[in-house]
């Protein structure tokens, strides 16, 4: 069960947006660079600033704004002539190397452990390769399992909003990071599976 079956309907809302880009002259190429550079941007600077609760209210924001941008560069690849085998190749990096920045900030504050924000980074990245995987073995790709990068984008987005808000998280949350790894193993595993099976192999 994930959250990523909604996806239809938030790319109807945004669908007038992009027709506009489009008509603007912005590539879907583009809009995925920006989206990954401002990434690693934000998770910087919050994570030098770590000290500083309030910074963190930059991560629900930022990831509102990128769950839209990742949508917009999927229609204008698909819907308006811009799909490209670089595009590819960038939405998939850029969706790991933004995830890795915007997660890391969280390794620097108590009650997580920096072995655990770890572990949830890795597998994240496992995960979507995972599910890229699917088209090499003639499935498609996979987008399964429980811990998808929206699923994700919820968890640490609420996260970042309590951190902020709050100054200081509860030490019950430090439970939330193991279980996110134990979500994503089942994730990795999910998507090899159903891969398999629509590729007829097992």
């Amino acid at each position: 069960m994930s959250i990523y079956g909604a996806k239809p309907k938030f790319q109807a809302l945004l669908r007038p947006l992009a027709a506009r880009l489009a008509a603007w002259g912005v590539t879907a190429n583009q809009v995925t660079l920006f989206a990954a550079v401002v990434s690693v941007a934000a998770g910087a600077l919050v994570a030098l600033n770590a000290a500083k609760p309030v910074y963190f209210l930059l991560i629900p924001l930022w990831l509102a704004v990128r769950m839209a941008l990742n949508a917009i560069d999927g229609m204008l690849a698909n819907a308006f002539g811009q799909k490209s085998k670089l595009g590819a190749y960038l939405n998939e990096i850029g969706d790991v190397v933004s995830d890795a920045a915007l997660y890391l900030p969280f390794a620097f504050v108590p009650p997580f452990s920096p072995f655990w924000v770890g572990a949830v980074i890795v597998l994240s990245a496992l995960s979507e390769l995972a599910g890229v995987l699917g088209v090499t073995v003639g499935a498609s790709r996979r987008y399964d399992g429980p811990a998808g990068k929206a699923d994700r984008a919820l968890l640490f987005g609420a996260l970042g909003l309590a951190m902020g808000v709050l100054g200081s998280l509860p030490h019950w949350v430090s439970w939330t990071m193991p279980a996110l790894a134990a979500l994503l193993v089942l994730t990795v595993v999910t998507r090899v599976r159903r891969g398999l099976i629509e590729a007829k192999d097992i």
